[in-house]
Formats: C-alpha cells, sequence, structure tokens
C-alpha cells in the first residue's frame, strides 16, 4: 500500500480495506452505524466522521490487535441519532439510529436475569461468541412467547443456549422446548446453563443436523402442535428450516428468523456472495407469502417475525 491514497465515504455495512491483512478478518459487524470520511496514506488508515469532533490514525496491520484510539473511535464514536428514508413518499419520517450510545442505553434497560448474564459473560470468551443474540433480542422473544402463552416451543440453532434459556425461563412447568444444535461443544455448555437454572425438563436436546430432528418430529404426527419457532442457523438453510417449521407450528404461531439483514449487505446491490443473496432472497420470498404475517423489525442484526395464517 506504499504510497497510496483512497478517500471514500464508510457506510454501515462497508468493509475498510484497511492492508490486506484487515480485509480478510474484517467484517460489517465491527462497525456501529455511523457515517465518516476515510482516507489509506503510506499504509496508515485515517478515520474523520462526518459529524462529530472524533478522529483517528491507525498503521496496524491487524485489526483485531490492534490497540490504537482509531479501534475505540470506529467502536464508540457517535453521531447523528436518526435517519430519514430515501424515498420521499415516506415524508421525510424520522427513524431513531441506533449509535452506540443508544444502543448502551438499551442494553441499560434490558430486564436480563442474572443466570442469563453469567452465560453472556462465559460466552463472550468463545470462538463464534458474535452468534449468541443479543440481551434486547432475547427480551423480545420471550415477550413474544409470553403474549402467545407458549407452551410447546422449537429452537433451530442453539449455539451456547442464550436465546434457549431466556425462552424456557418463561415457559410454563410443563413447557416443552426442542433445542436443535450440530455442535456438541457448544451445546454442552447450553445443558450446563439449563441445568443449572433448574430448566433441563423443559428443554428437549437434539444434537445433529436440524433438518433431521425437524422432519423427524414431522415423522413423529407433531405437525401443527408448536406455538413458537425460532431460526438462528446456516443462513443458507434458513427457507428449508421455514418450510419444515410452517408445517409444525399451529395455525397463530409465530415463526422468528434472526439475522435478515446480515449486517447491512441485504441492502448493499454490490454484495451478492452466497449467503447475502441467500438471506436477501429469503425475505423476498417472505414479502410474497401469504401463509403468514410477517414483520421485520431492526433489533439486532434484524428479526422478521411471522404469523402463520
Amino acid at each position: 500500500m506504499a504510497n497510496s491514497s483512497i478517500n471514500l465515504v464508510l457506510h454501515q455495512g462497508s468493509t475498510l480495506p484497511h492492508e490486506l491483512p484487515v480485509a480478510a478478518v474484517l467484517g460489517p459487524s465491527c462497525f456501529h452505524s455511523f457515517s465518516s470520511t476515510w482516507a489509506i496514506t503510506n499504509g496508515a488508515i485515517h478515520v474523520s466522521p462526518r459529524r462529530g469532533n472524533c478522529s483517528a490514525t491507525c498503521y496496524c496491520s491487524s485489526f483485531r490487535k490492534c490497540t490504537c484510539k482509531w479501534k475505540r473511535l470506529v467502536r464508540s464514536c457517535s453521531t447523528s441519532e436518526f435517519v430519514i428514508a430515501g424515498d420521499e413518499n415516506y415524508g421525510n419520517k424520522q427513524v431513531v439510529s441506533l449509535t452506540p450510545r443508544l444502543y448502551d442505553y438499551v442494553l441499560k434497560n434490558v430486564r436480563e436475569p442474572e443466570i442469563l448474564r453469567q452465560l453472556r459473560q462465559e460466552t463472550a470468551s468463545m470462538r463464534g461468541s458474535q452468534m449468541q443474540v443479543s440481551p434486547d433480542q432475547a427480551q423480545l422473544l420471550t415477550m413474544l412467547v409470553q403474549i402467545l402463552g407458549a407452551e410447546r416451543c422449537i429452537e433451530v440453532g442453539v449455539y451456547t443456549g442464550y436465546s434457549s434459556l431466556a425462552i424456557a425461563l418463561v415457559l410454563p412447568d410443563s413447557g416443552h422446548l426442542v433445542a436443535c444444535e450440530r455442535d456438541a461443544k457448544s451445546l454442552e455448555v447450553a445443558k450446563k446453563y439449563y441445568q443449572l437454572a433448574g430448566v433441563s425438563h423443559k428443554v428437549d436436546v437434539k444434537l445433529g443436523l436440524a433438518m433431521d430432528s425437524l422432519e423427524s418430529l414431522i415423522l413423529n404426527g407433531e405437525a401443527g402442535s408448536y406455538d413458537f419457532a425460532f431460526i438462528d442457523a446456516e443462513k443458507r438453510m434458513n427457507e428449508k428450516y421455514f418450510e419444515l417449521l410452517l408445517q409444525l407450528v399451529k395455525v397463530g404461531g409465530l415463526i422468528v428468523i434472526d439475522n435478515v439483514l446480515w449486517h447491512g449487505k441485504v441492502a448493499d446491490q454490490l454484495v451478492y456472495d452466497p449467503k447475502t443473496l441467500s438471506i436477501r432472497n429469503f425475505n423476498q420470498k417472505l414479502m410474497e407469502d401469504e401463509r403468514v404475517d410477517i414483520t421485520m423489525v431492526p433489533i439486532g442484526d434484524g428479526m422478521t417475525i411471522c404469523r402463520k395464517r
């Protein structure tokens, strides 16, 4: 990169070409929603937000090992706290933009049980910790389960069990949660916390491919017997999971899908990697699917709530 200089605008969903090692590890999830200008000059990256007074320079060759204040700037610099739709037909409606400062405020207003806090903290040191749902997402899921009065639930993609534990905690003592996960190591952590929370009797752990587990439930005559389902697994399998769950969930039941905004990539037509394409196509199919009522919620990495008609 010697003797080079690049100037452009960074938006949420962009990837910084901060030397090749960083380009390989940096992803949109590293950034909060803010708009800035940045430049690479002689191997250094210079960041200056369009709004606010913070700026910094970084000469590190690896983002994850970076200790200089540029990395802290990217993660903490607050800018405008609202956005306006580009289409004037929406009447210049102002919508809150979740800046780091505002998101910290949201998290402070989440009622997180102590056992969930302990699990979150243990998971934070594990590989793939970014896969765990956030406390505000878990709170929404449990609210939906409670509103439904759900007693039978399914989760596709458990990881270390934060969302499944949150759901199990609000299920009645006779409640039943089928938890599908293919990774035995992370599932051991989940099972440990089910035990600590005293909800193991509510959780039916299914180790293996979720497709096989869901098909087995259907063959077992359980179609139309579940109130609620949550999908947070392999994104390219979303459509197949959804079709099976649509058979298992009763009329009026809910299916919730995570990561439907995919770090903002779904809205960037220049991004067409396989996962982004599959999520974008799946979102479009849900829009056209008359078997369900839907609402897309910009919480976490985006969630779509589907109600079976």
